[in-house]
């Protein structure tokens, strides 16, 4: 069974894509760092997988999808992270009320950084696929006021980054794929 994290690598053309997305692959990778780090080891398989070719229509997700989807049933929960890693305010989520209100209950564990809001569906053109068979999907949430000043623009580059927001991502993002991928059984759905 699998708790699968995302991100991807879809620098634009004019700029470097480390919020776009780059944020979002740091803070994946970071999660399975921390969890090892910490010799967690969970009862269900946490998976990184960081997507290729979203801009140019989502052939890495469709590929992955093609590849994988005989094992849907494996499939614990998705998540991807492509809206820059700046102040979260929680995730949205895309399952079954009961899904969700486990859900609900992880994300108080976050209280300590004020990270709990469930919001009402997730997004992600890279975990689109599983979602509309049926697996439960997150994405991160967080501050956009400053998202679209450089997005897919010369500006996105590594000092976009806040390196204490980034660890707030990836905070939320550890505890949640931890938690899921050890629970007694999968989310339902």
């Amino acid at each position: 069974q699998i708790v699968l994290v995302s991100g991807h690598l879809d620098s634009w053309d004019v700029g470097q894509g480390a919020m776009d997305d780059g944020g979002g692959a740091f803070i994946s990778w970071e999660a399975l760092s921390l969890i090892k780090d910490l010799g967690l080891r969970p009862k269900r398989t946490l998976r990184l997988v960081l997507w290729t070719a979203e801009e140019q229509g989502g052939v890495g997700a469709e590929q992955y999808y093609q590849l994988h989807k005989e094992n849907i049933s494996n499939f614990d929960i998705v998540m991807e992270s492509d809206e820059g890693t700046f102040k979260p305010s929680g995730l949205g989520f895309t399952g079954t009320a009961k899904a969700q209100d486990i859900m609900k209950e992880i994300m108080n564990l976050l209280k300590p950084i004020n990270v709990t809001d469930v919001y009402s569906g997730a997004g992600g053109t890279d975990i689109g696929y599983w979602m509309r068979d049926g697996v439960p999907g997150a994405s991160l949430r967080d501050d956009l006021s400053k998202y679209f000043w450089f997005h897919h623009s010369q500006g996105d580059t590594m000092t976009v980054q806040d390196p204490k927001q980034m660890n707030l991502c990836a905070a939320v993002w550890t505890v949640v794929s931890y938690v899921i991928a050890d629970m007694e059984e999968m989310l339902p759905r």
